[in-house]
């Protein structure tokens, strides 16, 4: 078995239900305080932690700091075990330094679904760790390039041309990546999030984090943490300077302008997105017209031809015939039965044209759809315009400032 679990928890019950949970699935030590658990993970280094909240001496919280505080237990992911599951309890989770939170009772796949996705991010996180470093180099050489602003107005123009939610993901964090930060950005894109971090993976608890929150305040901090939401994206900052004050407001000053840029940028490719897919569907339905017009124009174009032949040749009959007849009886019987059925042969060909006309009346409706999807489109297209005018900012009021 490749995992490694260290349970933390004074409950002798959870223990088992543990032990019993994830025998078949990774090894388990244990540990029955905060103290002998802060041991057991430095000798013992697992790959996850299952921190109970609530215990005698230290609780949960305290014994994740003093993890997340030694460097030899720091990358240590920490799920906490808690009865407690409100939005408060989580934030004081990850503001402590965990990972992902879990409520008591929990069922058997989810509490394996969500080691495995802990498992993964720790490895992740191992094998980006060269590479942040060497990012965190170049950010120290780039800082200096240019102010604030230029810098914000170079990120409008690399991001002008960009079509896709990972090219402009590129831009935005090189645009972080001087500032020492580290950064979750989410795009609320098409009625879903699209999450990114700068430093490779987005930890669960993040995640909910940013979802519990996206309907919330503009700026909502939290220790040394703060997430900031626009209707198209919202950011976490992991580690913003509270140490210094001049530094923090500058940076709370600065954000909101590529956040805006950002903001009607997506909100462009959603637009463009919807354009595109019903453009092609008008597309389509202009084919379909097309093809319809010209097959039934091609057959009334056949039958027409028909007709006038059928006409031409009653018309030789009574020429060629009625001389060449003494009109009597048998002679007018003749006539009259080629005309008759000459008639009727062309009844036919009127009861041809007439499935043309309804063929016709399929195109009309055809035509109708067009233009009704032409108005669905003008309309979502004046929604989004005065979407954008009322979530624009357009003074400080809207913004922080220290």
């Amino acid at each position: 078995m490749s995992k490694m679990i260290l349970a933390i928890d004074d409950d002798k019950f959870i223990h088992r239900v543990v032990e019993e949970t994830l025998k078949d699935f990774c090894k388990v030590i244990h540990a029955s305080n905060g103290e002998e658990g802060i041991r057991s993970a430095v000798k013992n280094n697992p790959d996850i932690i299952l921190l109970d909240v609530e215990m005698p001496g230290m609780n949960g919280y305290e014994v994740c700091e003093l993890l997340k505080k030694d460097s030899s237990t720091a990358d240590i992911p920490v799920m906490f075990l808690s009865g407690k599951g409100a939005l408060t309890e989580r934030v004081r989770g990850y503001n402590s330094g965990g990972n992902d939170y879990i409520v008591k009772p929990f069922e058997v796949e989810e509490l394996q679904a969500r080691i495995d996705v802990l498992y993964k991010y720790r490895k992740n996180c191992d094998s980006l760790k060269v590479d942040v470093e060497q990012a965190q180099t170049t950010a120290e050489i780039a800082m200096t390039d240019s102010g604030d602003m230029g810098r914000v107005m170079r990120y409008v123009g690399q991001t002008y041309h960009t079509h896709n939610l990972d090219a402009l993901t590129d831009y935005f964090m090189e645009f972080f990546t001087p500032l020492s930060l580290n950064v979750v950005v989410v795009y609320w894109y098409r009625g879903e999030g699209k999450f990114y971090s700068n430093q490779g993976v987005v930890c669960p608890l993040e995640q909910e984090l940013l979802e519990k929150c996206v309907d919330g305040e503009r700026f909502i901090d939290f220790g040394a943490r703060t997430i900031i939401n626009y209707p198209h994206v919202s950011i976490l900052v992991k580690n913003m300077p509270l140490s210094d004050a001049a530094l923090y407001g500058r940076y709370k000053d600065l954000f909101p302008h590529i956040l805006e840029a950002t903001n009607a940028k997506v909100q462009a490719m959603e637009v463009n997105d919807l354009v595109l897919e019903q453009a092609n569907e008008i597309t389509d339905t202009f084919s379909l017209v097309d093809s319809t017009l010209r097959t039934q124009i091609e057959d009334l174009y056949k039958h027409t031809k028909v007709s006038v032949s059928l006409v031409d040749t009653l018309y030789n009959n009574f020429v060629n015939t009625i001389p060449n007849l003494g009109l009597e009886t048998d002679q007018e019987e003749y006539v009259l039965n080629s005309v008759e059925h000459t008639v009727r042969e062309l009844e036919k060909n009127l009861n041809i044209n007439e499935g043309i006309r309804t063929a016709f009346d399929d195109v009309i409706r055809y035509m109708a759809h067009i233009m009704e999807q032409r108005a669905s489109l003008l309309e979502r297209l004046t929604n989004e315009q005065d979407n954008a005018v009322a979530n624009e900012v357009t003074s400080q009021t809207d913004i922080e400032l220290f």
